[in-house]
């Protein structure tokens, strides 16, 4: 009889310090998932500062398209709303898609200014504005690369939390699956872009 009690007692103990470790497991995953988010946040802070100045150099050039300049000064301050709202909870899988569309108005709004500066030669020489340009699109190439590893930190968690008999913790805890980043969100933005010319 003692001998199937500490059999018991052995496989309980094993049972429990597995537990302990996959709990563990899946915290430091989600922490690393909170600090590849905190990589994106410092870049997009950086970007969303230089919006500003970017604007008001080109604001003396392009005076009569107000238009689109405060139209970027909304897209930053919406998708900066939308950064802090990510920061505050990284695992809100809403607020990620709020800031996915912010980004995305961003990206166009931008777009439509760069292309507005391609039509207007004297400030296109500007050197602050191409000092402010290739700073933000340094910026860029540093979000994608905050953006990757935080989509392979995502698959990591995402993954343990699937994985049996992992899941049973994962599920016990409410390690729920986080939220991937995606550059597109529908259909239309994954087709090719067509020029005519």
């Amino acid at each position: 009889m003692d001998v199937i009690v500490w059999v018991f007692l052995g496989v309980v103990l094993l049972a429990l310090f597995w537990a302990v470790g996959a709990y563990n497991r899946l915290v430091r995953l989600r922490n690393a998932i909170a600090n590849a988010f905190g990589q994106i946040d410092v870049q997009l802070k950086r970007r969303y500062d230089l919006i500003p100045n970017l604007v008001e150099v080109a604001r003396k050039y392009l005076a009569h398209e107000s238009e689109t300049l405060e139209a970027v000064i909304a897209a930053r301050n919406q998708a900066r709303n939308a950064e802090q709202t990510v920061a505050a909870s990284p695992a809100n899988a809403s607020a990620m898609g709020a800031l996915v569309g912010a980004e995305q108005v961003l990206g166009g709004a931008m777009g439509r200014l760069f292309a507005l500066a391609e039509a207007y030669p004297e400030l296109k020489a500007d050197q602050t504005m191409r000092d402010l340009s290739e700073e933000l699109s340094s910026t860029e190439n540093r979000v994608g690369f905050a953006r990757q590893a935080y989509n392979d930190h995502v698959l990591a968690f995402n993954d343990a939390a699937a994985q049996f008999p992992t899941l049973i913790v994962a599920r016990l805890f409410a390690f729920l699956p986080m939220p991937m980043l995606e550059a597109t969100t529908t259909e239309a933005e994954r087709q090719p872009v067509k020029v005519a010319f």
